[in-house]
């Protein structure tokens, strides 16, 4: 009898324990997701256009010097890329054989120039000469003593020495000793060192953003360094071979050397939503980017919309809740409705 109450207690145990194991089973059928948030928050992104170009002198810091008169380069005493201060020597030019033929034609003509009204006063003065004549012969005169002058100064008359007019760097030169060159001929450009732009490129879309006096940041290539400017001229059409608008940005005196390529980056305006870290943002099957909320310990997926970026931050818009933080890592494992555990510091899944 003893023995049958043992064995009935014990089959009622058992029996016990069956019905109990598909409850213990429920409960661990609701897994977790260890993940780490990050704090949803309002604020505002710059909205930066980037553009590449070359360093070159301002429309009134760079300055074509030519030839005023046909002749023969002589000595050249700058190079390239050199730097020079203000009247120093350039090029020097000889007069063609003709400019200085002309020369002496010209002192000719104003020699007999002169004879002839030294005669024509004496022939006036014994009234064997006319009002008019003599007028003719000191217009003649005059007309000697302005050309012969015009001649000296476009260097008919002997060589003639370019000069710096500022200080400043040479930036192309084509000028070789004993060629010929014309009247009007570039010889060489200068370039103001404190009067340099970024001449760059920006594509159309991205110009209707931008105006002038808009701040910019520019590194030239090889340099760690970024240095502050501003928008100096922003086009309203685009370049025909490149397709790109044109943009000057006015660069600081002394940080940057013409031919140098650099590139800007230019801020057109705040954009402003929900800040959030770019390793937050996830996109489904559909290419379509969402974030995860932690809602009490629920996941909750929310579409989003991008509206710009900067750095390792993004800027979005969505039906999001303000009180409830973003999951920074362990994400793409979460779906809606899943429980999240917290990572602690030092765990697997915290970030770095």
């Amino acid at each position: 009898m003893i023995r049958r109450m043992i064995f009935g207690v014990f089959c009622l145990a058992l029996s016990g324990a069956a019905l109990l194991q598909p409850v213990w089973a429920a409960d661990t059928s609701s897994p977790s997701v260890l993940v780490t948030l990050t704090p949803l928050r309002s604020g505002s992104l710059p909205h930066v256009v980037v553009a590449y170009g070359t360093v070159e002198p301002s429309n009134t810091g760079g300055l074509a010097m030519m030839a005023a008169e046909s002749g023969l380069i002589g000595t050249v005493y700058v190079r390239v890329g050199q730097r020079v201060v203000a009247g120093a020597q350039l090029v020097q030019i000889l007069p063609s054989p003709q400019s200085a033929a002309a020369y002496h034609q010209a002192i000719s003509s104003l020699k007999v120039a002169h004879a002839l009204v030294r005669s024509t006063r004496k022939l006036y003065s014994l009234h064997l000469a006319t009002n008019e004549q003599l007028a003719a012969a000191e217009k003649s005169q005059l007309d000697a003593q302005a050309n012969l002058a015009a001649l000296r100064a476009t260097g008919a008359g002997g060589p003639q020495v370019l000069r710096a007019p500022f200080a400043s760097v040479i930036t192309t030169l084509s000028a070789l000793t004993g060629t010929i060159v014309n009247m009007g001929t570039p010889v060489l450009t200068l370039a103001s060192p404190d009067h340099l732009v970024l001449a760059a490129g920006v594509v159309p879309s991205q110009a209707f953003s931008m105006a002038v006096g808009d701040s910019a940041v520019v590194q030239a290539t090889g340099s760690d360094d970024w240095v502050r400017a501003r928008v100096a001229m922003s086009g309203a059409a685009s370049i025909p071979n490149t397709g790109l608008v044109p943009v000057q940005i006015a660069l600081p005196a002394g940080k940057f050397i013409p031919g140098q390529v650099a590139r800007a980056r230019i801020t057109t305006a705040e954009v402003k939503g929900f800040l959030v870290p770019h390793a937050a943002l996830l996109v489904n099957e559909r290419g379509a980017p969402y974030v995860v909320q932690a809602v009490e310990g629920i996941a909750h997926k929310v579409p989003v919309r991008v509206l710009d970026e900067y750095d390792d931050q993004d800027i979005i818009s969505g039906a999001l809740d303000p009180s409830a933080a973003v999951v920074l890592a362990g994400d793409y494992q979460l779906e809606n409705g899943m429980h999240i555990r917290i990572a602690k510091s030092g765990e697997p899944g915290t970030s770095p």
